[in-house]
């Protein structure tokens, strides 16, 4: 199968009147090399399920099915697109299942029953990180994540302690999956160009993940909510008794969020988790 035998995605989109749509953070990918890769970084997903999320005009659903995911299962909520995608569920042999919804809201459970899906998409820009923190907290039907994200998020989300990126969605995220960058994106490659780069993140589950996700969630919000105060202060909007926590997790009082590696913010949601039972 050769997704070069299809009409140019540039066509299409001309052919059909579209453009892109900037409140649902759109920026095309029409490059099959590009989107080849990010199917490459999936490495075999020959007969594997594969969610897709805000697949537009279908470039990176294209590379997807060439590379032999079965099923993909693409989420649009712009419906504009549907007449754009639904030819490919027939050039594929009925392995693209096209969902018409909005992300946030989707059970992807629901859709896959028992089967264990990876996710690979090119993120609308606005709902990135919403969707990554939902995806992060799923359950057994999760597999690993191939994600594209403007770059500086990308960063955020592989960022280690005491650098300026490193905050809660590194936490977060590292807390359940191993995350590497896996390359960028210039944003000339995009149609509209966006203002800044992009780059994908692959995110592969951890042997040990944290389970207490909700709980961390409160806990970075509150440590990096104040970023420049010392954790005894910044802590306070989570419990009056801040400093006595920190020294129950073997944390100084006089340390700043930033410098907490991952045990440490661990033993700081453990310790917070027991005075609250």
């Amino acid at each position: 199968m050769n997704a070069e035998e299809l009409p140019s995605l540039r066509g299409e989109l001309e052919s059909h009147g579209l453009w892109a749509n900037k409140a649902l953070g759109q920026h095309f990918l029409l490059d099959m090399n590009i989107t080849r890769r990010i199917a490459r970084t999936a490495g075999d997903i020959i007969g594997k399920p594969v969610i897709e999320i805000g697949p537009g005009p279908g470039g990176l659903t294209r590379a997807l099915l060439e590379a032999g995911a079965d099923p993909v299962i693409a989420i649009e909520k712009d419906a504009r697109f549907l007449p754009l995608l639904e030819p490919l569920t027939e050039w594929s042999g009925g392995r693209l299942r096209l969902v018409h919804g909005d992300a946030l809201a989707t059970d992807e459970a629901a859709l896959l029953g028992t089967l264990e899906a990876r996710i690979v998409s090119n993120l609308p820009y606005n709902i990135g990180t919403p969707l990554l923190v939902k995806w992060l907290k799923a359950g057994a039907w999760r597999g690993d994540m191939i994600l594209m994200f403007q770059k500086e998020v990308a960063q955020r989300i592989v960022a280690k302690p005491g650098g300026s990126a490193y905050g809660r969605l590194a936490v977060l995220a590292q807390a359940r999956c191993d995350c590497r960058l896996a390359f960028t994106v210039p944003a000339r490659a995009f149609t509209p160009p966006p203002k800044i780069a992009s780059a994908v993140v692959h995110l592969t589950n951890l042997a040990d993940p944290y389970p207490h996700l909700d709980a961390l969630e409160r806990v970075t919000a509150a440590a990096f909510g104040q970023r420049r105060k010392m954790l005894r202060s910044a802590l306070k909007a989570l419990t009056p008794d801040a400093e006595a926590l920190l020294h129950t997790a073997g944390l100084s009082p006089t340390a700043r969020a930033e410098e907490i590696d991952q045990g440490g913010f661990r033993e700081l949601t453990d310790a917070w988790r027991r005075n609250r039972l």
